[in-house]
């Protein structure tokens, strides 16, 4: 009886702490929509940011082509700039078959942008 008395108070603790984890999706995420393809902790159509953040931690670049793939001929750039143009333009390649759409193709949004990359990139400390 004890067991099952734990484990219950386990389960519901992982419940809580799953959805605290997706609650802490920043406003500018929900405004900018980032949501409907984006969580935190799990994929919906793009990846977890957990994911990508884990993937990107330590790295001080990222190469983007004018096509939006890792292309052999893709530009590199400050990891948080080469994102940014990621985000902004969209691309494919980097996740899977899925692209990514553009979000900001007339650049109106970059100081937005900046502020989610910044913050997926610090989830995995």
């Amino acid at each position: 009886m004890k067991s099952i008395v734990v484990n219950i108070a386990v389960a519901a603790g992982l419940m809580i702490a799953g959805s605290a984890m997706a609650e802490d999706m920043p406003p500018l995420a929900k405004k900018n929509n980032c949501t409907a393809c984006h969580a935190i902790d799990h994929k919906v159509v793009g990846p977890a940011w957990m994911d990508v953040s884990k993937k990107y931690k330590g790295a001080k670049t990222y190469k983007y082509s004018a096509n939006g793939s890792a292309a052999p001929d893709a530009k590199e750039y400050p990891l948080v700039e080469g994102l940014m143009h990621k985000v902004s333009l969209g691309g494919h390649g980097n996740w899977g078959a899925m692209p990514m759409i553009a979000n900001d193709p007339a650049g109106k949004k970059q100081d937005e942008i900046k502020q989610l990359v910044e913050f997926i990139l610090g989830l995995a400390k």
